[in-house]
């Protein structure tokens, strides 16, 4: 049983040097960023030792932590970088918005981008703040309540946009809000099945495109442009 910080550690490297070999973790940054956050600390307390399973755990609401090998997918394909303004669309516990904090803001970055991140559900907003807030990425991370299906029109355009819910079709608000050159990674497809994450691309001239980055499964996105 994983308990204590030693144990913790371990775990976490093993996994990374798991992800690494499966081919799944491949650039400095996100390896860098996977090794640094601890995702015990986004965790309830009962499901902490599980921490470093490689599968999605429950926080609450009927919602999940998601797994870090598709956190790790997810963030290398966002192609993210020191100094880009990210939307997260479901700040679940927070986890992943502090991975990618740790990549567009990292402490010692002569220019620091920020994570704007939008949860639906009130107590889990307020959960997600805690933990970022004691993690110390409460200068990197912002955490707002709302309905992140429509994006967060106030803190626009974005640089990236990651949702971590699958939704029905790509949010048009958020295609609107995503910058010239910039990118969005989201899960389309069914409520439980069948789904397929996608890549939007957005071109210098506002053209979007599609890539298919393969299966997956998530939690349904909800609100306005959710199910």
């Amino acid at each position: 049983m994983v308990t204590d910080t030693a144990s913790f550690e371990r775990a976490r490297t093993l996994l990374v040097e798991s992800l690494r070999r499966q081919g799944i973790l491949r650039s400095e940054a996100v390896i860098r960023a996977m090794l640094k956050v601890k995702r015990e600390d986004y965790l309830p307390e009962e499901e902490r030792e599980y921490a470093y399973v490689d599968s999605p755990l429950p926080i609450g609401c009927g919602k999940t932590i998601s797994a870090p090998h598709m956190v790790s997918i997810m963030n290398e394909a966002s192609e993210l970088k020191p100094g880009l303004i990210v939307l997260e669309v479901g700040a679940g516990s927070g986890y992943h918005a502090a991975t990618i904090a740790e990549i567009v803001a990292p402490e010692d970055a002569s220019s620091k981008g920020h994570v704007y991140s939008v949860e639906i559900v009130p107590e889990l907003a307020e959960f997600a703040r805690k933990n970022i807030t004691s993690a110390g990425y409460g200068d990197r991370i912002t955490i707002i309540q709302g309905d992140g299906s429509a994006g967060c029109l106030q803190k626009a355009p974005y640089d990236r946009i990651i949702v971590t819910a699958a939704a029905p079709k790509v949010p048009e608000p958020l295609i609107e809000q995503l910058k010239n050159g910039g990118l969005i990674v989201i899960p389309v497809g069914g409520q439980y099945m069948f789904q397929t994450l996608l890549l939007v691309r957005k071109d210098q001239e506002g053209r979007v495109r599609l890539e298919d980055r393969g299966g997956c499964a998530f939690v349904p996105l909800t609100g306005k442009y959710g199910f």
